[in-house]
């Protein structure tokens, strides 16, 4: 078996990913114990960090694994302007919450550049489906589960 593994050259692309999802696996670990807030009874607030760094102990090995096989299917080249529009969702929805206009635009935002890097060009349209699903989920947050999101300006008004 070892032999096999030392004529094989691993998939570079696989093996990175492996490796960087168990150091990410090992920094949501720390994190989770670094966490002072506990639970009186049952489970805590750090139970979720633990599953979701076990999760990516899973994947990471998962791919370490896949990167000796061989026959593995070629991936396809990325679309770097559909990678370009969701990162800019994404940094528009950090922006949008570190300077307060809250979470309801932030998600409008980044739902409509979503839609656009699938391919979608009704910018109004999905503009105006991000915001639906925006205010449904900060009511379903803040009404419901009494949980705060994010608040700006729109978050005011209800």
């Amino acid at each position: 078996m070892m032999s096999l593994l030392a004529r094989r050259r691993a998939d570079k692309r696989a093996l990175v990913m492996g490796l960087t999802l168990l150091v990410l696996s090992v920094v949501v670990w720390r994190d989770a114990t670094a966490q002072t807030m506990s639970a009186t009874y049952g489970i805590g607030p750090a139970a979720m960090p633990y599953l979701i760094a076990m999760a990516l102990v899973a994947l990471g090995l998962g791919h370490i694994v896949v990167a000796f096989r061989d026959g593995l299917p070629v991936p396809e080249h990325a679309d770097g302007i559909a990678i370009g529009w969701i990162a800019l969702g994404l940094v528009a929805l950090l922006l949008c919450i570190a300077f307060g206009a809250g979470f309801i635009l932030a998600t409008t935002i980044l739902f409509a550049a979503t839609a656009r890097a699938f391919g979608r060009r009704a910018l109004l349209v999905d503009a105006a489906i991000g915001f639906g699903l925006g205010v449904a989920i900060h009511l379903l947050f803040s009404k419901l589960l009494t949980l705060s999101l994010p608040a700006g300006p729109i978050e005011h008004l209800f």
